[in-house]
């Protein structure tokens, strides 16, 4: 009763108003009665702070309106339509800063929730537009990413806020990020209420895919109502004629739109994600593949991030981890599976680390794998948990630490396509190559500076080319020249043009943090036909192969040579660009040519290119 005179004061309630609020089911017969008693009750309360008066059949509470909390919020909005930008962020901020929760959390009674708080949290959701737009003009987009995130976190659905926050990303440069937003509500609402997204939604992703400069959305200058009135017209009554409104030391302390609530005491969710990378840029397409997987979810899912060494896969994998996290609330594991190095982990090591992990204690873990696997999906029943496998080798490896019900995604990365995955598994696959050309100078610049890119643009253009775009490359490159404080961008091109000293150029002092030892790792897992062929295409000039003459440099029948092309593809050392054409890198090619000079025989050498000869002469010539 206290709730629904105060959320209007100074306007008169009829009782049958009061009585409709009061009771969700039909009142009871004396309901009257019990209005009165308890207006009778809130009198006492209130002495010698406000008066409830009676009027003209109903009840009006009679007090300064910026007492109550509801009536400062609705002035400060209304106040902040007509304001200049800045004035309107200060006011719209303060009257947001009123809010508690949700609107009436506290207050018994699903019906009086559901008329006047739906209405309270419709304006608050129209302050909530007000204040991004005005954001948004003045150009303070982090701020607008702050507030808009904040309570869309808690409220998803809400499509013209989700339009907004995308723009205030795409003025920060993060494109990527937007659409990953669209993607996550358009889940929501699919997932929820069956429907798509809205026209204002659906014109804001489509601007955003297409890089249209960031505006704001119409909505955003939409007149605000000063907030939600009843749906009975009331008499208003600014304070009876007979008597002067109450004074300042009268008045009733401010009631909060509802109280805070402390959430219940519970252990903290599982957190093994690394740190993610504070430069991370680009990767627009691949991010937005990785949130179409979550649509999968609730559905168990999995998703493989394949790509050649220093792709930048687990620093891909670790960034959109940490920016889904919230998607998962039951927490995130994380293994280094290590599947190219000798030994590999194995998978029953993994799920022990899990099982503890878990709450599991180490004395009750199984010694079997196939237990282990069988008590972790067990264990993950039920929870949203996302799990990242990185660096896996093999299917194999992977397949007993794969969750099993739904709400958990498997997110595992490799030099390899484990296509078993995809075939057994369903998982889906995100190819990780090179960057593009604008995003691999983005990268650079994060490191060097994004003047110095620009003022030596063509050689800056010339570096990322010789890295091949990989982002391992580029960052060695990039600390290189941190160290070399006198080299200029075109001083470090020439280092690199040099094939033969460009692997060495591209190393650091850590073994395993060089191109040379990436590519190593990769030709190290083939099979002993895959890596000679790998090995022998060293001797071919320039980047295209064409598999018969693959086959003559082999000196190896189709089949059997396609079976080697296809497992280069799968290593990502190759890629298949028509039928039987086949393309390289510029550092997987002069990996090969050292790996040839070195590992084959002169001999065999110089009958490979004698069968090649042949072949370009059109002479047919059998195997051997």
């Amino acid at each position: 009763m206290a709730a629904i005179l105060i959320s209007e004061v100074n306007r008169v309630i009829p009782v049958g108003r009061l009585i409709d609020l009061a009771w969700d089911a039909d009142p009871p017969a004396r309901a009257r009665g019990v209005v009165h008693n308890h207006v009778h009750r809130l009198r006492q309360l209130l002495a010698g702070q406000a008066e409830i008066a009676t009027r003209g059949g109903g009840y009006v509470l009679i007090a300064d309106p910026w007492a109550v909390d509801v009536n400062r919020f609705r002035e400060l909005v209304s106040g902040a339509r007509e304001a200049e930008p800045w004035t309107a962020v200060a006011q719209l901020r303060q009257a947001l800063g009123l809010w508690r929760g949700e609107a009436l959390a506290d207050v018994p009674g699903d019906r009086v929730r559901r008329t006047l708080g739906v209405g309270l949290t419709q304006a608050r959701v129209a302050a909530l537009q007000e204040l991004g737009g005005k954001l948004l003009l003045l150009g303070r987009y982090g701020e607008m990413v702050t507030e808009l995130t904040a309570h869309l976190a808690e409220h998803p659905l809400h499509e013209e806020l989700t339009a907004l926050l995308m723009r205030a990303l795409q003025a920060s440069g993060r494109q990527a990020e937007a659409l990953g937003h669209y993607h996550r509500t358009r889940r929501h609402l699919k997932n929820q209420l069956g429907i798509d997204p809205g026209p204002a939604l659906s014109e804001t992703y489509l601007a955003v895919l297409d890089g249209k400069p960031a505006a704001v959305p119409h909505f955003a200058h939409r007149p605000l109502a000063a907030g939600p009135r009843p749906a009975v017209p009331y008499a208003a009554v600014p304070y009876a004629a007979d008597r002067p409104p109450p004074s300042a030391g009268q008045l009733p302390p401010a009631v909060p739109l509802s109280a805070p609530r402390l959430p219940p005491a519970a252990p903290p969710p599982i957190a093994q994600l690394p740190p993610a990378i504070a430069d991370f840029c680009g990767r627009a397409r691949e991010i937005v593949a990785l949130d179409e997987t979550l649509d999968r979810v609730p559905g168990p899912g999995c998703v493989v991030l394949a790509g050649g060494g220093g792709a930048g896969k687990t620093t891909l994998a670790v960034h959109w981890a940490h920016r889904v996290r919230a998607e998962f609330p039951d927490g995130q594991l994380f293994a280094d599976l290590r599947g190219f190095e000798r030994p590999p982990m194995r998978p029953g090591t993994v799920l022990g680390r899990f099982l503890q992990a878990l709450g599991v204690p180490d004395a009750t873990i199984p010694d079997s794998e196939t237990e282990r696997s069988a008590l972790y999906r067990s264990l993950l029943a039920g929870r949203r948990m996302l799990v990242v496998l990185d660096n896996a080798g093999t299917a194999e490896q992977v397949r007993p630490l794969l969750p099993a019900t739904p709400g958990t995604l498997a997110v595992v990365t490799s030099r390899r396509r484990l296509s078993g995955l995809m075939i057994r598994d369903g998982a889906a696959l995100v190819t990780v190559g090179p960057l593009s050309a604008d995003d691999a100078l983005e990268l650079l610049g994060s490191a060097l500076g994004r003047q110095r890119i620009a003022a030596e643009g063509a050689a800056a253009r010339e570096l990322v080319e010789r890295c091949d775009r990989l982002p391992l490359a580029l960052r060695i490159a990039a600390a290189r020249l941190m160290a070399h404080v006198g080299w200029s961008l075109a001083d470090w091109t020439e280092k690199l043009a040099d094939e033969r000293h460009r692997l060495c150029e591209l190393s650091a002092a850590d073994p395993d943090l060089s191109v040379e030892a990436g590519l190593s790792l990769s030709h190290r897992a083939l099979s002993s036909g895959a890596a000679r062929l790998f090995r022998l295409l060293g001797l071919v000039p320039g980047p295209d192969v064409e598999v018969h003459a693959a086959a003559a440099l082999a000196g190896q029948d189709l089949p059997r040579t396609r079976r080697h092309l296809a497992e280069l593809c799968e290593a990502h050392l190759l890629e298949e660009q028509a039928e039987g054409h086949f393309a390289r890198t510029g550092l997987v090619r002069i990996y090969a040519g050292k790996l040839v000079a070195s590992e084959e025989p002169p001999a065999d050498r110089d009958l490979a290119l004698r069968r090649l000869s042949d072949h370009a002469a059109g002479v047919r010539t059998g195997p051997g």
